[in-house]
């Protein structure tokens, strides 16, 4: 191996946020814009997201949910309508003021989410009990105007999802908004390999204008919490700003209920960090650009070992995603490092001892074991492995999540956790805003969410001391 070649990625234990940046930069998946805050995804990166975005897309359609598009621009009108969400989003969003050289005569906001364009729609298209459910997904982008940007995790402008749906009743939008989560859950574990815990958000960390905010929560190679999706019970609250009602059958004329929810370009952010080492990154199988790249190894045999290679390559090029890398101006050992460092998961090592004994060498980037494989038995082969991989960066990253999982029932001790060790962190709180608060202020550390999974517990407020049985989560968080 070529160890020069990954002098060009910072250590993650020196510096982890300059080898996130490095990583980004050297497996190209982004370029920084001429545009403050904004990025160019590039050809791999974006395969990356093309990938997930078809995996996420087939569980929306199997869940009943169609594709449709809403126009970029807002005008200032609709978006005041909903005061709460407006003051939510009031500093992120960018103004279009002019059109050409003249003035507008309204300003017309650059989507930060679709809710007020989405709902006035809604508002004309839903009249009676049989136009429920609605059931819509959007891909489109979105412009927030952050103050502190980095790539894939917090951009002026990022690729997302937003899906929006209006139900006859409460129970009916809970139980949405639910489903929904959980579909979040099953892409991000079964193929992101990402474990995430599922929880509900306090009211302080709650979407604006939202009536109860889900999440799944993912923890990052450094201690640190990303919030890997959202979904939101929206309740009557858009609905009563932009008149959405519908005639029942009992001859009533009543407000819809609504969810909205989403994932967006920050789960490969996520990726990066979950997954990646010093070498660069380590993609999971289900979304990795090319799952295996074959690697020939000419020696003084070029041209028998490259048709070998051509051959191998004909083969697999309609089972799985596979690349052939045939340049000669490049040794095997920087391929190797390259390919590494782009994360894939399998290499394919051919050589003209490998061809006389009808095999090939399997390497995987997850452990770097090595597998001589017959010809014969390729193609099973590699979809095992494959598959194990898959499976055994899925249960890398859960032992890393439950190592940094610690429960405290001290103030003092909580703030030397969250200082020193980071993680997640387990603790008693009484429900009150102000409590929360203070953690946040004293600490940095949000509540990432109140979990679905844990049962009630008697013990004692971290910040109060007030008798509570409810535990939940935090962490210091991106």
């Amino acid at each position: 191996m070529d160890n020069d070649f990954v002098k060009e990625i910072t250590p993650k234990s020196q510096d982890f946020s300059q080898w996130y940046v490095d990583v980004i930069l050297k497996a190209e998946l982004a370029d920084y814009s001429p545009v403050r805050g904004c990025m160019v995804i590039r050809p791999y990166g974006y395969t990356l997201w093309e990938n997930m975005q078809q995996l996420l897309d087939r569980r929306f359609k199997a869940t009943g949910h169609k594709n449709a598009y809403f126009p970029l621009f807002i005008p200032e009108s609709l978006l005041q309508k909903e005061a709460e969400h407006v003051e939510g989003f009031a500093p992120e969003v960018a103004w279009v003021t002019h059109g050409g050289k003249e003035l507008l005569a309204e300003r017309l906001a650059i989507r930060p989410t679709s809710e007020t364009i989405i709902c006035n729609m809604y508002s004309k298209w839903i009249k009676s009990w049989r136009d429920l459910p609605v059931l819509i997904n959007q891909w489109c982008n979105v412009v927030r105007w952050e103050k502190s940007t980095k790539p894939f995790l917090r951009t002026a402008e990022f690729l997302w999802q937003e899906g929006h749906t209006a139900h006859k009743s409460e129970e009916e939008a809970e139980e949405e908004t639910l489903r929904m989560l959980e579909v979040y859950r099953d892409f991000a574990e079964a193929d992101l390999s990402l474990p995430v815990i599922k929880g509900r958000k306090s009211d302080n960390e709650k979407f604006a204008g939202a009536l109860k905010t889900y999440t799944i929560e993912a923890l990052m190679g450094d201690g640190r919490a990303l919030q890997a999706g959202t979904s939101h019970n929206l309740g009557q609250h858009f609905s009563k700003a932009y008149d959405i009602t519908y005639l029942d059958k009992d001859g009533q004329l009543k407000h819809v209920w609504q969810t909205s929810w989403g994932v967006t370009t920050r789960l490969i952010g996520a990726i990066i960090m979950v997954h990646g080492d010093d070498r660069g990154l380590k993609l999971p199988p289900n979304i990795a650009p090319i799952q295996t790249v074959i690697v020939p190894i000419f020696g003084k045999q070029t041209e028998l070992v490259l048709n070998k290679a051509r051959e191998l390559f004909s083969y697999l090029k309609d089972e799985i995603r596979v690349e052939l890398d045939d340049r000669d101006e490049y040794t095997p050992g920087w391929k190797f490092n390259n390919w590494e460092m782009k994360g894939v998961p399998l290499r394919l090592e051919i050589g003209p001892k490998d061809i006389q004994k009808r095999q090939v060498v399997l390497v995987r980037r997850d452990t770097g074991k090595k597998t001589a494989v017959s010809e014969s038995e390729l193609l099973p082969s590699l979809k095992v492995l494959l598959g194990d991989i898959q499976q055994n960066m899925f249960k890398q990253a859960k032992n890393f999540m439950q190592e940094n999982i610690r429960q405290v029932n001290d103030f003092e001790d909580f703030k030397q956790l969250i200082d020193k060790k980071r993680g997640f962190i387990k603790a008693h709180w009484c429900g009150s805003s102000e409590c929360e608060r203070y953690v946040k202020e004293q600490t940095g550390a949000t509540l990432r969410c109140i979990p679905f999974c844990e049962e009630k517990v008697p013990g004692k407020c971290l910040v109060c001391n007030k008798e509570s049985d409810t535990v939940v989560y935090f962490a210091k968080s991106y």
